[in-house]
């Protein structure tokens, strides 16, 4: 079956850039990529929260085709919880996009299988797509636990949730031993990871949500290994960190399509 699933690069600046420079990011970006970009591919960007409403008021005054993400939020609408921001404050701020579980939330502070698919139906709930993120580690991979380690967060993350709900998402694959580290899967470990990922949509909702769901790679995604991950069959996607602060660098990777046809 021909992959007609929309590309989706995104771009991650985790606890980067002021609103300041926020904004300067993003007019950049929207002028270094072209009309031919955004018909082959959907771009998202998904500041720190402080930077959010300035990056939606220039994306929405100047008519920009860059979709608002948000990193992360709580699940719960409203509360005495400190520090968080709940979906429905996203919702309002014309969020489309939410990262839930990255491998950060888990590893450093400590989000269980069971917050993510918490977060994972709220974000539904309020209108937006979740980017539901799993990964093993170095000592996972090389114990041979890739495989078991991906299909249990996919598992628990995406428990509860209807065939159409599961079609309608975006899961990331990003090996946490990728991450920030320059190190890279080759493309066919990307392949791997990503086809065991729509088996277990395939197993768990269905063959129709299975072709329909965007599966995206994540770690030290540059603009040189940009175009060979794209080109495995069940990688629909990019989620990128460190390379997204650059506007330029950001535009090169997703300008991929130029290089693969």
């Amino acid at each position: 079956m021909a992959n007609t699933r929309r590309p989706l690069i995104s771009g991650n600046w985790k606890m980067h850039h002021n609103h300041f420079e926020a904004i300067q990011t993003v007019q950049k970006l929207a002028y270094a990529l072209n009309p031919a970009d955004h018909d082959a591919v959907d771009v998202s960007v998904h500041p720190p929260f402080t930077d959010i409403r300035s990056v939606q008021t220039v994306i929405e005054s100047d008519e920009m085709r860059l979709i608002i993400g948000a990193q992360h939020c709580h699940f719960e609408e409203k509360g005495a919880f400190t520090g968080e921001v709940s979906p429905a404050m996203l919702a309002k701020l014309n969020v489309a996009l939410v990262i839930v579980g990255h491998s950060e939330r888990r590893e450093v502070f400590g989000e269980t299988d069971d917050d993510v698919r918490r977060k994972t139906a709220a974000v539904i709930a309020y209108g937006m797509t979740p980017i539901l993120c799993c990964g093993e580690t170095q000592e996972e991979r090389a114990a041979g636990g890739t495989d078991a380690k991906v299909t249990g967060q996919v598992k628990a993350g995406l428990a509860g949730l209807s065939q159409d709900q599961v079609a309608g998402l975006v899961i990331a694959y990003e090996p946490i031993w990728a991450i920030g580290t320059g190190l890279t899967a080759t493309p066919e470990d990307a392949q791997s990871a990503c086809r065991v990922v729509r088996g277990v949509v395939a197993d768990g909702w269905g063959r129709e949500a299975a072709d329909a769901v965007r599966i995206q790679y994540g770690g030290s995604v540059k603009p040189v290994n940009a175009p060979d991950l794209m080109m495995q069959p069940d990688v629909d996607g990019l989620l990128v960190g460190g390379a997204s602060l650059d506007p330029d660098e950001f535009a090169r990777i997703v300008a991929y399509h130029r290089l693969i046809g």
